[in-house]
């Protein structure tokens, strides 16, 4: 037996014993809660792509019409018919894209099911549709798995999803256009440090990409239709396989890359995507909701969360807006989906419950503006000050000041006015201080920014100040 000076050690023992650690409590993210704030238009009819054009309007094509509508004011005004389009099944006009070089080139670019192949063309706009030049063709058609979506990356590069087009064996072949995401220049051509030189993939083993989108680090995201079990919001990396069609969703296979975030086919059917306040959201078709998925650096950081369960039908891509708020496209009339009275539609969002911003400012009177850019480049960076003078009889009120970055040039830190996004075209816009300038050669100055380069420091060629260009000093 024990004795009493046994027990008494034994138990002073236990009780100097180190606790066991607790788990360490982990804080996941909660993505903020998408309020409507209004109807942007009605009355759209298999609407598909949208891109926003530098005085804040958008284009919006309309798959089976072919049809490219401006929207503006709140109302959709065609601007053109684009000649080629066949459509039938998931094909006809898909995607467009805005470039970022738009301000001086006028390029509007469109992606569509022709009579043999799927296309891209771009097409100079001004009031209405320009003759379109064909700068990537050869892409299988089929009445399913088009692909469809685009648009221009950071980097300037022009992005495409291509769908296998009912072949699964062209996601895994490298010479063919489809089943891939690819990367190409404005003109087409195989974009400089693609994976593989001369050839236009970027990243393969994909089934149907639907949704493109980058968050603030640059780093590509997109949506994917399964099959008949999982659907993906995967992040793109150069270079990688995502294993269709040997595997669908998360596999653990070394020679694939996983997805982020995997859904059944009945919850999502994801289309186009965005990115917002730390979340990617995902539009869904079947799924018939929003859904926003929190990410941090690269990662899942929380639990995806729908909004909008059946209460707007099928949804087809949402887009971030140049004022801050989504844009979410209902798709109920390409033949799929139930129409409702005044279906399609384009609803804004606004997250978190924030209020909806005051309307743009008016562009100044005819008088015009002078941009003055001071610039100090060193072997890596460069920064920028920036000197406004408004040459009119009528103050301005509240000011944005759109131009194209060169590419290379990514911003890092700002001061005295907001800058979205960080490359490519940009738009700066006022803080409360410095709303205001003058009639008759009054300035706002002191705004500014700090950017990287990649051995171009070139400053940009043309500003508008309100939609109305400006003379550069």
């Amino acid at each position: 037996m024990a004795t009493t000076a046994t027990l008494a050690a034994l138990t002073m023992a236990i009780g100097s014993a180190a606790a066991p650690a607790a788990d360490p409590v982990v804080i996941q993210a909660v993505p903020p809660t998408p309020q409507v704030a209004s109807t942007i238009v009605t009355g759209l009819t298999a609407p598909w792509g949208l891109a926003f054009l530098p005085d804040g309007s958008a284009l919006v094509s309309e798959r089976d019409s072919a049809q490219i509508k401006r929207i503006a004011n709140g109302t959709a005004t065609s601007v053109g018919t684009v000649p080629g389009v066949v459509p039938g099944g998931e094909g006809g006009l898909l995607g467009i894209a805005v470039a970022p070089t738009f301000a001086t080139d006028r390029f509007v670019y469109a992606y569509f099911t022709a009579s043999g192949d799927n296309r891209v063309v771009r097409m100079p706009f001004n009031t209405t549709l320009g003759t379109p030049q064909v700068i990537v063709s050869g892409i299988a058609k089929n009445t399913i798995h088009n692909g469809g979506r685009m648009a221009f990356g950071p980097d300037g590069l022009l992005y495409i999803s291509t769908g296998d087009a009912g072949n699964s064996a062209n996601s895994q072949n490298p010479n063919s256009l489809n089943g891939k995401i690819l990367r190409v220049t404005p003109t087409g051509a195989a974009a400089p440090g693609n994976p593989t030189a001369g050839n236009r993939m970027y990243s393969l083993g994909h089934r149907n990409v639907q949704g493109l989108a980058w968050d603030g680090a640059g780093r590509l995201w997109a949506s994917e239709f399964g099959q008949n079990t999982w659907d993906e919001l995967n992040l793109i990396q150069a270079g990688r396989n995502y294993g269709w069609p040997t595997v669908e969703g998360r596999a653990g296979n070394p020679n694939f890359v996983d997805p982020i975030t995997q859904w059944t086919t009945a919850e999502a059917s994801p289309s186009g995507i965005a990115f917002a306040s730390n979340t990617v959201w995902l539009a869904a078709l079947r799924g018939q909701r929003l859904w926003a998925v929190p990410v941090n650096n690269g990662a899942l950081d929380g639990t995806p969360v729908s909004f909008f369960n059946g209460q707007f039908g099928r949804l087809r891509l949402v887009t971030a807006a140049p004022d801050g708020s989504l844009w979410l496209l209902t798709n109920n009339t390409d033949g799929r989906g139930t129409p409702r009275a005044g279906d399609d539609r384009i609803l804004r969002l606004t997250l978190g419950g924030t209020p909806p911003p005051p309307p743009p400012p008016p562009p100044p009177p005819p008088g015009g503006c002078t941009v003055r850019n001071d610039q100090n480049a060193w072997n890596t960076g460069f920064t920028s000050n920036f000197t406004i003078t408004n040459n009119s009889t009528t103050a301005v009120n509240g000011w944005s000041l759109v131009f194209t970055l060169p590419a290379g040039q990514v911003i890092t830190s700002t001061w005295n006015a907001t800058y979205t996004p960080t490359s490519g075209q940009v738009t700066a816009r006022n803080v409360s201080f410095n709303a205001m300038i003058p009639a008759n050669g009054g300035t706002v100055s002191g705004f500014g920014f700090q950017a990287t380069h990649t051995g171009n420091t070139a400053k940009p060629t043309s500003f508008t100040l309100n939609g109305t260009a400006c003379t550069v000093q």
